[in-house]
This record gives structure tokens, C-alpha cells and sequence, in this order.
């Protein structure tokens, strides 16, 4: 869900959502927030890369951390 959220903002962002659209709105709060140890990580000027890199290393991270916490209980 959460990979899902972050993958929503990129979308989002990358096509120049209405930011005053309530769903908009709170994909971005919430993508801001589960994105925030990253914040700022990459400094590039192109805004959609930027917004590309900081929000999809949190995306891949959090599938990664996922999938290693299902495989551990599928064991147990």
C-alpha cells in the first residue's frame, strides 16, 4: 500500500496533477510523509527526476522490506 501511495504521487506529479483536488491533496501529504527520511536525497534540477528519485527509492524500499517480512512469515 504504500509503494502504491508513493507510485500515485510520481504519477501524480509527473503529469501535473490539480494539487487543490482533494485526493491529490492527500496522496501528497501522505506520500510527503512516508517519503520524509528521504527527503531531499537527490538535489537534481529537473523537478520530475527529483520527484522520480525521492519518491521511488521510499517505493522500492518499502516493497523490498515487504517482501523480506512475508517471506519470514511464510517460514514460521
Amino acid at each position: 500500500m504504500t509503494a502504491l501511495i508513493l507510485g500515485l504521487w510520481i504519477l501524480f506529479a509527473l503529469v501535473d496533477a490539480n494539487r487543490a483536488n482533494d485526493l491529490v491533496n492527500f496522496v501528497h501529504d501522505a506520500a510527503g510523509w512516508l517519503a520524509g527520511w528521504s527527503h531531499d536525497l537527490f538535489t537534481m534540477d529537473a523537478d520530475w527526476l527529483r520527484t522520480v528519485l525521492n519518491y521511488g527509492l521510499p517505493a522500492v524500499v518499502y516493497v523490498c522490506i515487504g517482501h523480506a517480512l512475508a517471506a519470514r512469515i511464510r517460514r514460521i
